[in-house]
């Protein structure tokens, strides 16, 4: 009995192929990794306050690189369109907003009485509009708003195209980025294996 093909090797070959086909799909893959990426998330993370300041320190910095590009990118394809000072105008920040669950935003010297900003925003953009007007030093800032937020503000330098194309003051070119992180989102987001 010399038989090439048995019935049940041809149907344990099929079930093989099948299962391995399943095994492999993209969409499968895709799932696994939504899985992984929940999993990690719903693990209890210890984080300090220290830790979540530095991590969005950290963070905003690397946002405002990307975000200064993307924006100069622009700007220099159509010089003095002002357009593209609307961040919404913008794919490349609009796609970070989303990746990250965080709001970015260009604030001018009259967002100083902006109702929708914090109290502690409105202060804190006064003393760098105070800073612009005296030509004196400004520096990149983080702050907590509340129990859920942290602001990080980085201000963009008078000569740059963004602050030129984008201020409300001629006579006071002032343009400050501002980025808002969610603590939630942070912490999900955030390994802490890497904090300090």
């Amino acid at each position: 009995m010399n038989r090439i093909f048995s019935p049940f090797a041809l149907l344990l070959s099929l079930l093989f192929l099948l299962l391995f086909e399943s095994a492999c799909s993209p969409d499968q893959n895709q799932n696994t990794k939504e899985l992984a990426q929940e999993m990690n998330d719903r693990k209890i993370k210890r984080v300090t306050n220290v830790q979540l300041t530095t991590t969005v320190d950290e963070w905003g910095k690397a946002l405002i690189l990307t975000t200064r590009k993307a924006l100069t990118r622009e700007l220099t394809k159509k010089p003095g369109d002002s357009t593209f000072c609307n961040l919404e105008n913008v794919p490349a920040i609009q796609k970070l907003e989303k990746q990250y669950a965080i709001t970015i935003d260009l604030l001018k010297a009259k967002d100083v009485t902006n109702p929708a900003l914090d109290p502690k925003e409105r202060d804190l953009l006064g003393a760098y509009v105070y800073n612009a007007q005296n030509k004196l030093e400004q520096n990149d800032n983080v702050q907590k708003l509340n129990d859920t937020l942290f602001v990080y503000n980085s201000p963009v330098a008078t000569d740059d195209i963004i602050c030129k194309t984008c201020t409300d003051n001629a006579a006071l070119p002032f343009v400050i980025w501002r980025i808002v992180f969610n603590k939630r989102e942070v912490i999900r987001r955030v390994n802490p294996k890497k904090l300090k």
